[in-house]
Protein backbone atom coordinates (compact mmCIF):
# COMPACT_ATOMS: atom_id res chain seq x y z
CA UNK A 1 0.00 0.00 0.00
CA UNK A 2 1.14 3.37 -0.44
CA UNK A 3 2.50 5.49 2.02
CA UNK A 4 -0.53 7.85 3.80
CA UNK A 5 -3.15 5.04 2.75
CA UNK A 6 -6.36 5.75 4.73
CA UNK A 7 -7.17 3.06 7.35
CA UNK A 8 -10.54 2.21 5.39
CA UNK A 9 -8.03 1.49 2.31
CA UNK A 10 -5.66 -0.31 4.90
CA UNK A 11 -8.44 -2.53 5.71
CA UNK A 12 -9.75 -3.12 1.95
CA UNK A 13 -6.51 -4.60 0.96
CA UNK A 14 -6.03 -6.63 3.72
CA UNK A 15 -9.70 -7.86 2.80
CA UNK A 16 -9.44 -8.66 -0.57
CA UNK A 17 -5.49 -10.08 -0.27
CA UNK A 18 -6.98 -12.37 2.53
CA UNK A 19 -9.81 -14.09 0.30
CA UNK A 20 -7.82 -14.22 -2.65
CA UNK A 21 -5.35 -16.53 -0.49
CA UNK A 22 -8.07 -18.21 0.78
CA UNK A 23 -9.32 -19.15 -2.79
CA UNK A 24 -5.82 -20.59 -3.24
CA UNK A 25 -4.17 -17.59 -4.87
CA UNK A 26 -0.80 -17.81 -3.99
CA UNK A 27 0.65 -14.98 -1.72
CA UNK A 28 2.48 -12.81 -3.95
CA UNK A 29 -0.37 -13.11 -6.06
CA UNK A 30 -2.71 -12.43 -3.46
CA UNK A 31 -1.32 -9.17 -2.80
CA UNK A 32 -0.65 -8.17 -6.34
CA UNK A 33 -4.89 -8.31 -6.78
CA UNK A 34 -5.09 -6.46 -3.49
CA UNK A 35 -3.22 -3.70 -4.56
CA UNK A 36 -4.65 -3.20 -8.03
CA UNK A 37 -7.57 -3.61 -6.60
CA UNK A 38 -7.39 -0.90 -4.05
CA UNK A 39 -5.47 1.80 -5.99
CA UNK A 40 -8.30 1.16 -8.59
CA UNK A 41 -10.60 2.31 -6.16
CA UNK A 42 -8.37 4.71 -5.16
CA UNK A 43 -8.37 6.50 -8.62
CA UNK A 44 -11.95 6.26 -8.70
CA UNK A 45 -12.46 8.50 -5.32
CA UNK A 46 -10.03 10.76 -6.39
CA UNK A 47 -7.61 9.72 -3.60
CA UNK A 48 -4.70 9.21 -5.96
CA UNK A 49 -2.25 11.66 -7.60
CA UNK A 50 -2.51 9.78 -10.69
CA UNK A 51 -5.07 7.59 -12.59
CA UNK A 52 -6.04 5.61 -15.59
CA UNK A 53 -8.39 7.06 -17.95
CA UNK A 54 -10.19 2.78 -17.45
CA UNK A 55 -9.83 3.79 -13.75
CA UNK A 56 -11.91 7.06 -13.93
CA UNK A 57 -14.36 6.07 -16.89
CA UNK A 58 -14.99 2.53 -16.13
CA UNK A 59 -19.01 2.44 -15.47
CA UNK A 60 -18.74 -0.53 -12.20
CA UNK A 61 -16.25 -0.83 -10.08
CA UNK A 62 -13.98 -3.77 -9.74
CA UNK A 63 -15.75 -5.24 -7.20
CA UNK A 64 -18.97 -4.87 -8.78
CA UNK A 65 -17.85 -6.39 -12.31
CA UNK A 66 -16.64 -9.36 -10.61
CA UNK A 67 -14.04 -11.08 -13.15
CA UNK A 68 -16.52 -10.67 -15.73
CA UNK A 69 -13.83 -8.87 -18.05
CA UNK A 70 -11.52 -12.12 -17.25
CA UNK A 71 -10.02 -13.43 -20.75
CA UNK A 72 -11.80 -11.00 -22.67
CA UNK A 73 -8.34 -10.14 -23.77
CA UNK A 74 -8.03 -9.38 -28.14
CA UNK A 75 -8.42 -13.55 -28.89
CA UNK A 76 -10.56 -14.11 -25.56
CA UNK A 77 -9.24 -17.34 -23.91
CA UNK A 78 -6.33 -19.38 -25.05
CA UNK A 79 -6.40 -22.60 -27.10
CA UNK A 80 -5.06 -24.21 -24.15
CA UNK A 81 -7.70 -22.89 -21.82
CA UNK A 82 -10.76 -23.77 -23.77
CA UNK A 83 -8.86 -27.00 -24.17
CA UNK A 84 -9.36 -27.11 -20.42
CA UNK A 85 -12.53 -26.25 -20.42
CA UNK A 86 -13.50 -28.83 -22.80
CA UNK A 87 -11.80 -31.49 -20.60
CA UNK A 88 -13.91 -30.81 -17.72
CA UNK A 89 -17.09 -31.00 -19.63
CA UNK A 90 -15.86 -34.14 -21.65
CA UNK A 91 -16.34 -33.15 -24.97
CA UNK A 92 -15.06 -36.51 -27.25
CA UNK A 93 -12.19 -35.39 -29.86
CA UNK A 94 -11.02 -32.43 -28.08
CA UNK A 95 -7.46 -33.24 -28.58
CA UNK A 96 -7.45 -32.67 -31.95
CA UNK A 97 -9.78 -29.82 -32.48
CA UNK A 98 -8.49 -26.53 -32.85
CA UNK A 99 -9.11 -23.42 -31.39
CA UNK A 100 -12.46 -22.51 -33.50
CA UNK A 101 -13.50 -26.01 -33.26
CA UNK A 102 -13.02 -25.80 -29.39
CA UNK A 103 -15.12 -22.39 -29.26
CA UNK A 104 -17.95 -24.00 -31.31
CA UNK A 105 -17.79 -27.25 -29.13
CA UNK A 106 -17.78 -25.30 -26.09
CA UNK A 107 -20.68 -22.99 -27.52
CA UNK A 108 -18.73 -19.84 -27.81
Amino acid sequence: MPAGSSPKRERQYEHIKESAEKRGASTGRAKEMAARTVNKERARSGEAKSASKTSTQDKKSASQRGGERSHSGAQGPTKDQLYEEAKKRNIDGRSSMNKQQLRKALGR
